[in-house]
């Protein structure tokens, strides 16, 4: 679904304007779900109702369908996250594969490595010992070293447990 698509689709299921939807979905990275809960705490829509039912005695049955119900809401839930996050990897990939890293000189182009290549190129070098940082104005907004500091200190963690085995 592209991001119009997206964009009509909340205007559709919840009557904000085309600049309320396309707001949230930027400020969501395009996700509905997130888009909408930030619309409903923004009080552009409104939170669903509840409801309740209670009876005095729940059957046997009552219970068993219930607790297979709320069982199989968690599964379905579980499989919808793995589905999200597995379309995200996905397409953080393909943005990894169509960008490069390119070394030039002059007009000449002397290499040029699809980012996904050079990624994984660093980790694999964080495996063997190499420490990462960065100098200069980015250091000063962003602890850049101190996440790279926690990179190797994870895999240095990895390569320990692989060890034990």
């Amino acid at each position: 679904m592209d991001q119009l698509e997206k964009v009509e689709k909340i205007r559709e299921k919840t009557g904000v304007s085309y600049e309320d939807a396309y707001n949230a979905l930027s400020e969501s990275s395009w996700d509905i779900l997130d888009a909408l809960v930030l619309l409903e705490r923004q009080g552009k829509i409104r939170e669903p109702e509840r409801s309740t039912y209670s009876t005095r005695e729940e059957s046997e049955s009552f219970r068993n369908a219930s607790e297979s119900y709320e069982e199989s809401s968690r599964r379905m839930s579980h499989k919808e996250r793995s589905h999200a996050i597995m379309g995200k990897l996905k397409h953080l990939f393909k943005k990894g594969c169509d960008n490069y890293f390119l070394v030039e000189k002059g007009d000449q182009v002397i290499m040029e490595v699809p980012l996904v290549v050079m990624v994984v190129v660093l980790i694999a070098g964080l495996f063997c010992g190499f420490r990462y940082s960065f100098r200069g104005e980015i250091t000063q907004n962003v602890d850049v070293n101190g996440a790279c500091d926690k990179a190797a200190q994870m895999c240095e963690n990895v390569k320990k447990e692989f060890e034990e085995l």
